[in-house]
């Protein structure tokens, strides 16, 4: 019969370490919630509900004979006491203990959190409901994770749901990958993967390197992700119909999107109106200084109640229009739709309407494969009307003027000089449109990468005004910010523009195709009695807005009004419309001018001579700090390296005088110099310890004596080195195996030539 001490040690070890990595990993996988989730309590909370719940399933583990289903059972109970504890003590008993108002106020706790995710803007505020969700959540993960690796040993399959939920997310709120967030991760599932085979390998594995080895395969696999995976080009739909439908991210993150090569069809459509419109996404009021975030008004179910009609004041005259779209390979949960829209037809799904901003959104549906009718209406004033109102808002759902208090003073000091000869809001727009498309300006991809202001915030609007060089998020910000500092009502939006002509014509309408690189982003401004009207301050995009007098309007057929529409336009003829890129002609001129330019290919070819050499430098350093040490022991450390390093086994079964001789046999090593060598190891590792007190007290030249073991060992490496072939020499100095391979290791126990 086994005593309780031999069931103790029956079990395997290494279970703390273990159950460490695993809430290592858990807590790593919370991190990107931040993108959803702004910091709260909710943070601190989960992490320590997680370690509670880890510390329980460890201590219980440690008691003889605990079925696993009773310690899962045990940490579940822990669970819901801490849930009620925190989020229902009202409604339990004792404040702590679940009772039946506690089970019927979780379904109203999710379906508010529910609510708030599907209506919210990333990231949300930490309410009691979403926190609930959120710690109670990754609690019952952290259970099912316990049960998954401590009892079943299956850390993969661990590192499998781990991931998932990491990714989650990530899907959820588009943005740059967070390098830092990944390489926490992907660390941290790979101690948990060691600690589980840790548990289950002998003492003499451990001791053989074997964690080095796996430290340094982690190590190689995480930088190689991280420098490897942003080179790979994206995933972009073919043109025959096959391949990955393209999203949209509801931002102002559009330079990655418009800066890939691939291009492919999102969507088609047709219009009656005299211009093909520009379909908005989303539109973005509120601003911080540092990111313009879309607008947080109520929304309402689509089939509830239609949008309300436009209205305008007295004379200014309203057209209707038609928009038929057919998406093809979209995948968003908004839908492209021309401003403003008063009704849409068609769509499946659940969908959600904006009524301040007239958009469209959806919590359980898509945009891809739906087709679907939109009715707008758009004012039309004249020249003398919109000239005879102000750029303002009264009753506005949100604040589209605010300026944020650190703003640069160039910004405001630039819009009064660029207006300062207009006598109306119109004409000081419309100066500032034409002085943004005008030829102090220039269209550019890369330039706000290379010179650090790719972005919307207060201070790349500063730098842009000094570089006037950017593409559309820079020049709507910029004119947007602009207006705001002038006392105007002003707002971003995200969509498309109208697209190209497929020379295809559907009810005598042309119809036109809209692709992923006329991704677009243009300021709109509030004037009384009129509504938002959109300016296109994008050099060489789009048709700028003008509008024309009463007398020059009268003689014009129908509807057609140059650049009356309130939406910003294509060119008259869609198929001329420039897309969201950069004049391939403008660009072939600049490099002829500047000649070319090898400042990269320098930059990246002495990366890789840094790289290739690093090896080599640090095996270099460590000889260094090996004799400045000195001593028979990193003597022979350097030799042993040496031996590595060329090949030679270097193995812990055998001895020093073996190996030495060794060397010297068949190796190249010079006898007078590793005879004195192993007879100073053999000294200083068998001799009695009275002998080498006695040695120490009596030699007068034992600094000497270090400087002379280390002479011998670089003695010995050199004529090593020298036996060697010239393409095995130039391996061992710039890949030492050294660095990888501890000597006397398992690793070290095999010739690596034979």
């Amino acid at each position: 019969m086994s005593t309780p001490e031999a069931a103790r040690h029956s079990r395997p070890r290494g279970e703390l370490r273990l159950t460490v990595a695993l809430w290592l990993a858990v807590v790593a996988t919370m991190v990107p919630l931040l993108r959803v989730v702004s910091s709260g309590t909710w943070l601190p909370g989960a992490a320590l509900l997680a370690a509670v719940l880890l510390w329980v399933g460890f201590g219980l583990r440690r008691r003889r004979r605990m079925p696993a289903v009773a310690v899962t059972l045990a940490e579940f109970v822990v669970w819901a006491l801490a849930i009620t504890a925190v989020f229902l003590p009202e409604t339990s008993f004792l404040r702590v203990i679940p009772t039946g108002g506690v089970v019927e106020a979780v379904p109203s706790l999710v379906q508010e959190a529910a609510g708030e995710i599907l209506e919210g803007v990333a990231p949300l505020a930490p309410t009691v409901a979403l926190s609930f969700v959120i710690v109670a959540a990754l609690g019952l993960l952290t259970i099912a994770l316990d049960h998954v690796v401590l009892t079943a040993r299956m850390p993969l399959l661990a590192a499998v749901a781990l991931v998932i939920v990491w990714l989650i997310p990530a899907v959820s709120v588009p943005a740059e990958v967070d390098v830092v967030a990944f390489v926490v991760l992907a660390a941290t599932l790979l101690y948990l993967i060691r600690a589980e085979t840790r548990t289950r390998e002998s003492s003499a594995a451990r001791a053989g390197g074997v964690t080095a080895v796996a430290a340094t395969i982690g190590v190689v696999a995480i930088v190689g992700a991280v420098v490897g995976g942003p080179a790979l080009p994206p995933p972009a739909a073919t043109a025959g119909g096959t391949g990955m439908a393209a999203s949209i991210d509801p931002s102002l993150d559009l330079g990655d999107d418009l800066r890939r090569h691939g291009d492919a069809v999102v969507l088609t459509f047709r219009s009656d109106a005299p211009q093909l419109p520009n379909l908005r996404v989303a539109t973005l009021s509120l601003f911080d200084g540092a990111v313009w975030q879309p607008d947080r008004p109520r929304a309402i179910p689509l089939t509830d109640a239609g949008l309300d009609a436009v209205t305008a004041a007295d004379g200014v005259a309203i057209s209707e229009y038609r928009t038929n779209v057919e998406v093809t390979r979209l995948s968003s949960a908004y839908l492209p739709v021309p401003f403003p829209a008063v009704g849409v037809t068609g769509l499946s799904g659940d969908w959600q309407a904006v009524p301040y901003s007239r958009t469209l959104f959806t919590g359980q549906s898509n945009a891809q494969g739906q087709r679907y009718e939109v009715v707008s209406q758009v004012p039309r004033p004249t020249l003398e009307q919109i000239r005879a109102v102000p750029a303002r808002v009264d009753d506005a759902a949100v604040d589209v003027t605010e300026v944020p208090a650190d703003t640069p003073a160039v910004v405001a000091d630039t819009a009064r000089a660029v207006t300062a000869a207009a006598t109306t809001d119109y004409d000081r727009l419309l100066a500032l449109q034409s002085w943004f498309r005008g030829p102090e300006f220039a269209y550019s991809l890369d330039t706000p990468v290379e010179e650090g202001f790719d972005g919307a915030g207060v201070d790349a609007v500063a730098a842009f005004l000094e570089r006037k060089e950017g593409y559309c998020v820079h020049f709507a910000g910029a004119f947007a910010l602009m207006a705001r500092t002038l006392g105007m009502p002003s707002r971003i939006v995200v969509g498309f523009l109208p697209g190209d002509d497929t020379g295809d014509a559907v009810d005598g309408q042309r119809v036109a195709a809209v692709t992923t690189s006329q991704l677009h982003a243009w300021p709109e401004v509030f004037f009384e009695g009129i509504g938002w009207v959109a300016f296109e301050p994008t050099k060489s995009l789009g048709t700028p807005t003008r509008f024309v007098s009463a007398a020059d309007a009268a003689g014009a057929p129908g509807d057609e009004l140059t650049g009356a529409s309130s939406t910003p336009t294509a060119a008259a003829t869609p198929s001329a419309a420039p897309m969201d890129r950069p004049d391939t002609a403008g660009d072939a001129s600049a490099v002829a001018a500047r000649g070319l330019d090898l400042g990269p290919l320098g930059a990246t070819t002495l990366v890789v001579l840094l790289v290739v050499a690093a090896p080599g430098v640090v095996g270099w350093a460590r000889r260094r700090v090996q004799r400045v040490r000195g001593g028979t022991a990193d003597a022979w450390r350097a030799v042993q390296d040496a031996a590595l390093d060329l090949g030679v086994a270097a193995p812990l079964s055998e001895s020093p005088r073996a190996f030495g001789a060794r060397l010297m046999t068949e190796h190249g090593a010079p006898v007078p110099e590793m005879s004195r060598l192993v007879a100073a190891v053999e000294r200083a590792n068998y001799a009695p310890p009275h002998a080498r007190a006695s040695a120490r007290r009596t030699s007068a030249s034992a600094s000497a004596d270090r400087a002379g073991a280390f002479a011998d060992a670089e003695a010995i490496r050199a004529a090593m080195f020298a036996e060697a072939d010239g393409r095995e020499q130039l391996r061992a100095t710039l890949l030492p195996r050294s660095l990888v391979i501890r000597p006397s290791s398992a690793f070290a126990d095999r010739d690596a030539r034979a």
